[in-house]
């Protein structure tokens, strides 16, 4: 099937895929959900360890998506958002489930279609909706955003130093015209790139007004706690990260059942927590696949079991 001149076999190279389906740790006749479907290549896997009774639901609210649907009965697509799980779970009469994968972030493919938005490489309206039909765009955020609103995305979402003179700087730069165009923003923003660090800089730059533009962070904690609801006892919760931000959530929401503060304790002084991490710390892809797939590098892979 071909896309944009691209065949869609290319869509996205899973990370870590033999860690992933290891962690699932998956049963023949178990209920599976993968929540970013994308190009597939995951949920392919897991269809081929599930016998004849197995299911595997995939979620994804890119259209684009779709492209890569699989033909077999076991298989349910549903076009939603992964902040959605339990309404969905519980739409198709699939709770509880046996596993949950999640690989976070951008597809190879959505950063490498230009018109979407979301590549510093190719000039395109500043767009970088996962949803194309959601109404928030980063040409949103960078034109009607407070300055003070800027500051906190880029300084928070992006961990940008100059963050607060980034965002005087775009709220300066948008009076004399709209910035409409990844050229317009970096054209904006060049004085205060620093030398030799450009690439780095405009990443930390697009990650903050993609998050912000998909609300990433607070649907990652909605699936997070989610996650805990749908799965039985048994049940895996594997989570593939590519930031920080994301990876902070995930670590602490295993080992704390919360995003912040300490462990929740009961009358008798247990743990009050849904899951129990299986591997110590993060997984992290070995040399041989970061030299065939530059997208592993900065991937991080936890593991939990459901008590």
């Amino acid at each position: 099937m071909q896309r944009g001149g691209q065949l869609m076999s290319n869509y996205h190279t899973p990370v870590m895929l033999n860690e992933c389906i290891e962690g699932l740790n998956i049963r023949p006749d178990g209920i599976y959900v993968d929540v970013t479907f994308g190009g597939g290549g995951h949920s392919r896997q897991i269809i081929k360890h599930l016998g004849n009774n197995g299911r595997l639901l995939a979620f994804d609210q890119d259209a684009d998506a779709q492209q890569n649907m699989i033909e077999d009965e076991r298989f349910e697509f549903i076009d939603q958002n992964f902040r959605y799980l339990k309404n969905f779970c519980r739409l198709h009469n699939a709770i509880p489930v046996d596993g949950i994968l999640a690989d976070l972030g951008v597809s190879s493919y959505q950063f490498d279609q230009a018109e979407r938005g979301f590549s510093t490489r190719f000039d395109a309206d500043l767009d970088m909706r996962m949803n194309q039909s959601a109404v928030l765009s980063a040409k949103e955020v960078i034109n009607t955003y407070q300055e003070a609103d800027l500051h906190r995305i880029f300084g928070i979402y992006g961990e940008i130093k100059n963050a607060k003179s980034l965002a005087r700087t775009i709220a300066t730069a948008r009076l004399n015209a709209p910035i409409n165009t990844v050229a317009d923003l970096k054209n904006a923003i060049m004085v205060l790139i620093p030398r030799g660090k450009e690439n780095k800089y405009l990443a930390q730059v697009f990650q903050a007004l993609r998050i912000e533009v998909n609300q990433e962070l607070e649907a990652l904690k909605d699936f997070l706690m989610q996650s805990a609801e749908v799965l039985s006892s048994g049940g895996r919760l594997v989570v593939m990260s590519y930031h920080s931000l994301e990876d902070r959530l995930v670590k602490n929401f295993i080992a704390k059942g919360k995003f912040s503060g300490e462990v929740e304790k009961d009358f008798y002084g247990n743990d009050q927590k849904p899951f129990e991490a299986v591997s110590r710390g993060a997984i992290t892809a070995s040399e041989q696949e970061i030299e065939n797939n530059n997208r592993a590098r900065s991937a991080k892979l936890r593991i939990a079991v459901k008590k």
